[in-house]
Order: C-alpha cells, then structure tokens, then sequence
C-alpha cells in the first residue's frame, strides 16, 4: 500500500503553481548568482576593468530589462511558462559563455545574452505569480519563493566559495559550469511540470493606466536605487577593501544564507503589517544603507571600514526581499486582465534608469565614489515619501490615499 501511495504527493507537489514558482526562482538565480558572484573579480581581474568599464557593462545588462515591454508581442505567440523556460535556457548560454572572452567587447556581447534570459524570465514569472497565486496568500507564498532563490544563491555562492579555495579552477571553467548545471535543470523543469495558466485571458497590446501611476512612480525609483546597488556596492568591496573571489562568495553566502530563512519571514510581515509599511521599512533600511557606504568609501569607519561596508552589502541584501510588497500592492489594485501586459510595461519603468544611471555614475565614481551612493539615499528618500501615498488596505478605485480622501463624503 505504502508504495501504491508513494507516487500520488509527488504528483501533486508538481501539480502546485507555488512549487513551479519555487523551482523556475530557484533555477533563475543558481544562474544568475553564479555570474554575479564572479564578475566583478573577473572584470577586474582578466579584463582590467575600471569603474567606468563597469558602469558600461552595468548599463548594457540592463537594455534588456529596459526593452521587457516588447514581452508583450511574445505573449502573442506564446504562453508566460514557454517564455519562462526559453528565457532560463538563455540565460544558462550566457553564463557558460562568460568565462571565454575577457575583455569589454566580449563582456558585453555574454552579458547582453545572460541578461536577455534573465529579464525575460523576470518579466514571466512576475506576470505567473500575480495571475497563479491567491491575493490572500500571495505574500506569504512570495516569501517562500524568495527563501527558494536564496537558496539557488546560496549553493551557487558556497559552492563557488569552496571550489575557489580547494582548487582555484579557471574562471571560463566555472561560469561554463554553472551555465550547463542551469540548461540541464530547465530541461528538466519542461519534462516534469504541467501546463500552467491563470483563470482570466490577459489583454493583448500594451497596457498604461492612469490609475496605476503610483505603482508605476514605485516601481521607476525602485529600479534607479536597486540599480546604484548593483553596479557600486559589490564594485566598492572590490576596488576600495580588496575583497577577492572567496571573500566575495562567502559574504554573499552569509547574505543569502540569512535569506533562506528570512525570505518566508518577511512575505508574512507583509501579510501581517501590510505593504504601506513594508515599503517604508524597506526605504529606511535603504537610506542607512547608502549613506554607510557613502562614509566607507571615505575612510571614516578606519580599519573597520572593510567589516562595515560588508555589513551593509549583507543588510541591503536582506531587505531587497521586501520589494514583493509592491507586486502584492499592484495585485491588490489591478484589473486581473492588466497583470501580464502591465507587468511587462512595469518591468520596462524599473529598468528607465538602469539603462543610464551606471554609465553615468561610473564617470562621478572616478572623481568620489561616495557622491554615488548619497544620490542613491537620495533616491530612497524620494521612495520613501512616495510610499505614504499607498493606501493601509489597497483595492481598485482605492489606489492612493488621493483617491480615499477624494471619495470621502465633505462633512
């Protein structure tokens, strides 16, 4: 009887939209996280990198993120799952190639592919988990999607951290490695899992509401800070307190580490405090953050300044979680029709400043590093009184707090 029953739990574990989204998150950042984990070692090492350069490669990664948009005309032809998979299929290719062309040209053309992959598939799944999970559950359940991609990060980065030191392998042998172990794993994912497909039929063509302009405003300074993160925060420890691959691998180990555990705690806060406060929490956090790095870069934390600016690489890293309290937000407020098209525009408006921003802020960052991280709290702040304008119980025709007190009768 035991092993008559053994194949039913399984069957209907892959029969879950939340495990589906647990594996696809899982397989997106093992990728991505093994890429970003030796990049700024690679760069500055194989390629002779300056912060210029990096701020160049920055920007490139992030046309694709800017030109999600065009998801839109895919959605036409194909299903959200099918994008997801071909789009983590690209990414793999991207990472596997990384390692063989050490120089700005080559860079730039393996990033430009990972980077398709990657924000293609972000664009999906964001459209698959609004559409596939219930709003009474959908914090708690993007906690746990977040704790699963903490946990891809977390094999990629310890395993990273332990071959380096065990072996000290080439550079091209590890990014190819982690390309293929991310095809192989997708491939899989196709085999196993069943068609997924949410309940109402998604418009077709390009969605841009005037209601959802604050969600929009969000989202855009979101980008434009998470972006400064991005590009300089990981740079600093590198250029500024020498962290090598190892030292980088393991702080990342800790940050996602701590995730693992902290991604299903937050999607409950969020559950339980609402997304008003989250996303003021998480513009607090954002703001020390920047300004911490800010006074590293100058020196102003002395010997200790290498354990600060790494504390707060691992504070920042911790918080990011919090941002699903806007896509919970937008699921609250929208139209069920809006969330593939508007999702795809959105993903577009977070990367407007991506595009820009790190070129730009390489060329402030060879006069004073610290001046692109104080824009950077500058930002947050700006976030952070955008955030006082989300309703406590969000809905459609309550989007705002604008809109509450418009509709409130006159006394």
């Amino acid at each position: 009887m035991t092993e008559a029953a053994s194949p039913a739990p399984r069957k209907s574990l892959l029969a879950s939209p939340a495990t589906f989204l647990m594996v696809l998150a899982f397989l997106n950042w093992l990728g991505y996280a093994s890429w970003s984990a030796l990049l700024n070692n690679f760069a500055k090492e194989a390629a002779g990198f300056t912060g210029q350069d990096i701020g160049i490669l920055q920007s490139v990664r992030e046309i694709p993120g800017f030109l999600a948009f065009t998801a839109i005309i895919l959605f036409w032809f194909m299903r959200e799952q099918v994008l997801a998979y071909l789009s983590l299929l690209t990414l793999g290719l991207g990472v596997a190639l990384t390692g063989y062309f050490p120089s700005l040209g080559g860079l730039l053309l393996t990033t430009m592919i990972m980077s398709l992959g990657f924000h293609y598939y972000e664009t999906a799944q964001q459209s698959l988990q609004l559409q596939l999970l219930p709003k009474s559950e959908a914090p708690r359940l993007l906690g746990k999607i977040a704790g699963a991609s903490a946990v891809a990060q977390l094999i990629a980065f310890g395993s990273i951290a332990l071959i380096w030191q065990l072996w000290q392998p080439s550079y091209a042998h590890v990014f190819l490695g982690a390309g293929l172990v991310t095809m192989a794993l997708t491939a899989a994912a196709m085999l196993l899992f069943p068609r997924f497909q949410g309940t109402v039929t998604q418009n077709k063509g390009f969605v841009l509401r005037k209601r959802y302009w604050l969600y929009y405003a969000l989202t855009f300074m979101s980008g434009a800070r998470r972006q400064i993160f991005m590009a300089f925060g990981g740079f600093l420890l590198v250029e500024r307190f020498g962290y090598d691959v190892a030292a980088t691998a393991t702080l990342l180990l800790v940050t996602y580490g701590i995730n693992m555990f902290a991604g299903p705690l937050l999607g409950n806060l969020v559950g339980k405090v609402g997304e008003r406060a989250t996303i003021q929490l998480e513009n607090v956090s954002l703001i020390a953050v920047f300004i911490g790095y800010a006074l590293a870069s100058h020196g102003q934390f002395g010997k200790a300044g290498a354990l600060v600016a790494g504390g707060l690489f691992v504070v920042d890293g911790v918080f990011f979680t919090l941002v699903l309290a806007q896509r919970t937000y937008f699921q609250k407020i929208a139209d069920p029709a809006d969330i593939a098209p508007t999702s795809a525009v959105a993903f577009t408006i977070n990367h407007i400043a991506a595009v820009f921003l790190p070129i730009t802020f390489g060329l402030i960052w060879l006069r004073d590093p610290a001046i692109v991280f104080y824009i950077g709290a500058a930002v947050a702040t700006v976030s952070l009184s955008l955030s006082f304008l989300v309703p406590r119980h969000p809905a459609p025709n309550h989007e705002t707090t604008l809109v509450a007190r418009a509709a409130a009768p006159a006394e």
